[in-house]
């Protein structure tokens, strides 16, 4: 089917030009890549494995009050630095500013190669504090691990 351009006699062609289409895919392709590692929240830590660890997934969320401990003497609360003799001082300012509805819960994630002290110290020093709610984080192992 073919459309008359009024002065000549050439026809008009009805094809979908996709080159526009294409370059809007690689820009958005590109953006996803770039802005992606920057939505991990919190620090990397390697945790250690158990059988049947239950899922929260209030870990995750922009609020959680995160005391990570990725080797031997370094502390983070969510992905600040933070020193260990302030560390229950950062963490009762970040309780405080918690809605009701939040979960009240410090997690805390030691990394494998981390002294087992290191860890108890952080909980006890967060219990002396008056929080209760702990929750202590680790992966799942796979179905191949031991």
């Amino acid at each position: 089917m073919s459309m008359s351009t009024g002065g000549g006699g050439g026809s008009v062609q009805a094809d979908i030009n996709v080159t526009p289409m294409v370059d809007i895919m690689l820009v958005l392709l590109i953006i996803f890549m770039v802005v992606t590692p920057l939505l991990q929240s919190g620090v990397t830590v390697i945790l250690p494995r158990g059988k049947n660890p239950d899922e929260d997934a209030n870990i995750t969320k922009d609020s959680a009050v995160v005391v990570s401990i990725p080797s031997d003497g370094v502390y983070y609360l969510g992905r600040d630095p933070v020193r260990k003799e302030l560390l229950v001082e950062k963490i009762q300012v970040r309780m405080k500013a918690l809605k009701p509805s939040d979960p009240q819960v410090v997690y805390i994630k030691g990394g494998v190669n981390v002294q087992y002290g290191d860890v108890v110290d952080v909980v006890n020093m967060i219990r002396d504090a008056g929080f209760e709610q702990l929750g202590l984080v680790s992966d799942k192992k796979k179905a191949n691990e031991q």
